[in-house]
């Protein structure tokens, strides 16, 4: 059968559409494939050893101990996981949070045993230069460096084979980084960004709505003056209050920063002229600029954009499509807040999902209709801060995860070992075949499918005993 790429395009379609459908969710749905599964398996062993005897020249006794699950032939023995280091890591911090972005990875890396290079982001010298002179008085030198340099040092570094290599940084240079380590197999952690979307409900009570939009406020232009991967990059709201939401967000934002923020010394200035310019150039786009309700002055000399406020931008304009990271917030009205998880899906999964409400229902639909790297009710950043929880992305958000015990796995290898006794041998297991051997693997079989099931209601003594791994 000759397959063409409308077929393979039009298969992926479907199957992308089936997903989105949540149908695949539900625990019903699950058991019954599985349950399916095991029929198929169970009704079609001839097939098999029949498939497998014409490919392979598999004796069908062979066949069933190979493809079945009978750890009872091992018994006695156990098994464990053992965590082991992966050896020479990689480390690419950002530039916006450059101590912390650096030194909350090593952790892990550390922990787990392994020896470590760091690449801070060049964007930040002054605190790449007190990572590369501070971290050899305090740490082994032997196990831990610190690699200054520009973009060409971090080229260099990627034609080298490593064993880990753990990124925070954009979509665009993770490529890079990925497309390098692919070269040698190297897994990889990708800790990215994205247009991380804040839901805010119609909340009737006006003190939580204020409470809420102060907590939008921090999340916006506290970390960084919006140049955090988990800022807050747009809110969705209903609107019949989007007038009040901005009257709201002008009053704090003039609370925190004063009426001419540039001089309150308490917002962080853009990081460089060339995110500086690419921010001014958001601006520039007409449409934009006549959606601007607060806010829009810049200042060069100084690379300050002042708290900006727009109301319903044109969707398909670049402040829409493009991770904004920086001080500059869209407000985007729809008629009814449950629309804003349509709104939401329609673009790339984001690293974190913001969202004020009360409603059960909602939040529920939030958790099992959209997919981020983090949801987080009635408050913003503070996800981030909790070492019990795994921080990382979905999709182009980014893979793989850290914090806490998460970070210690991220860079260990779970290696599986399993000890056996030399005191007892089940012959069954060997050559030549016969009928006999075959009705006694049938045996163990069922046997370990019998443990299994004790296991799953909790007898887990009866486990012990068989050994099931």
């Amino acid at each position: 059968m000759e397959i063409n790429g409308e077929f393979l395009e039009e298969t992926v379609r479907e199957l992308r559409q089936y997903f989105r459908s949540g149908s695949t969710r539900s625990v019903t749905w699950r058991k019954n494939q599985l349950t399916a599964l095991l029929d198929l398996v169970h009704k079609n062993e001839d097939a098999i050893s029949e498939s497998l005897y014409q490919d392979l020249g598999k004796h069908p006794v062979e066949a069933f101990r190979d493809e079945s699950d009978i750890p009872l032939l091992f018994f006695p023995a156990k098994g464990e996981v053992l965590a082991e280091p992966l050896g020479v890591v990689l480390i690419f911090s950002s530039w916006n949070f450059p101590i912390m972005l650096a030194l909350d990875p090593l952790i892990g890396a550390i922990a787990a045993g392994n020896v470590v290079v760091i690449k801070p982001s060049e964007q930040a010298p002054a605190c790449s230069s007190f990572l590369a002179n501070t971290i050899p008085r305090y740490l082994d030198s032997n196990a831990i460096r610190v690699i200054e340099g520009g973009a060409a040092v971090s080229q260099q570094l990627l034609l080298h084979k490593w064993d880990k290599i753990f990124f925070t940084g954009s979509p665009r240079v993770a490529r890079f980084v990925m497309s390098a380590a692919a070269k040698n197999l190297t897994p990889v952690t990708l800790e990215l960004g994205g247009k991380c979307p804040a839901i805010l409900d119609s909340l009737p009570n006006p003190s939580d709505f204020k409470l809420a939009v102060k907590r939008i406020v921090g999340g916006k232009w506290g970390p960084c003056s919006g140049q955090a991967c988990i800022g807050i990059d747009y809110v969705l709201v209903e609107e019949k209050v989007s007038s009040h939401l901005v009257e709201l967000l002008k009053k704090i934002i003039r609370r925190f920063y004063g009426d001419n923020p540039i001089e309150s010394k308490v917002i962080s200035r853009i990081v460089n002229k060339q995110n500086f310019t690419r921010l001014c150039n958001l601006l520039k786009d007409p449409l934009v600029a006549a959606s601007i309700v607060h806010g829009g002055s810049v200042e060069e000399k100084h690379l300050f954009i002042e708290p900006t406020i727009l109301l319903d931008p044109p969707l398909d304009a670049d402040v829409m499509t493009e991770e904004i990271f920086g001080p500059l917030l869209p407000i985007i009205t729809v008629n009814k807040i449950g629309e804003s998880i349509e709104f939401i899906n329609s673009r790339p999964k984001p690293l974190a999902i913001y969202a004020f409400t009360k409603d059960e229902t909602l939040k529920r639909r939030i958790l099992t209709e959209t997919s981020s790297g983090s949801v987080t009710f009635n408050d913003t950043m503070v996800q981030f801060l909790c070492d019990t929880l795994p921080f990382g992305g979905v999709g182009q958000s980014g893979f793989g995860r850290y914090h806490g015990k998460y970070s210690f796995d991220t860079f260990s290898h779970e290696k599986a070992v399993m000890h056996r006794s030399l005191c007892l041998e089940i012959e069954p297991r060997y050559p030549p075949w016969s009928k006999f051997k075959l009705e006694f693997l049938r045996l163990a079989y069922k046997l370990n499918y019998f443990g299994l099931l004790l296991h799953i209601l909790g007898l887990k003594r009866y486990n012990q005993l068989s050994c099931l791994l």
